[in-house]
């Protein structure tokens, strides 16, 4: 399994809930719809330890089969309404994206 794990921040004039809602109700659908998706899990920042705001206001995680699946997913036209969709909530010049194979230590 290949995972994409992308770090996100919200635009600067939408909210924290307003930036969930979007993510959750609006952008959600789209990636479903995204061809060979296995697994998709959001992860919602939460201020750290010692009460600091996080430095990115969520974490993304899509997983796909292979590397192809996931070039096809994001080539495909659903791919593009995810991408063409992403600047209505989220902050492009911050975003970052990795694609990884996990390896489960415990669990």
């Amino acid at each position: 399994m290949i995972k994409v794990v992308l770090l996100l921040s919200r635009r600067a004039d939408l909210s924290a809930e307003e930036f969930r809602s979007y993510w959750r109700e609006k952008h959600a659908p789209l990636l479903l719809q995204m061809p060979g998706l296995q697994r998709l899990v959001f992860n919602y920042a939460q201020p750290g330890m010692d009460g600091a705001p996080p430095e990115y206001d969520g974490i993304s995680e899509d997983w796909f089969e292979s590397a192809e699946a996931m070039q096809a997913a994001f080539g495909s036209p659903a791919g593009q309404a995810v991408f063409a969709d992403s600047p209505n909530f989220l902050d492009m010049g911050r975003l970052r994206l990795l694609v990884v194979e996990e390896d489960v230590v415990v669990g």
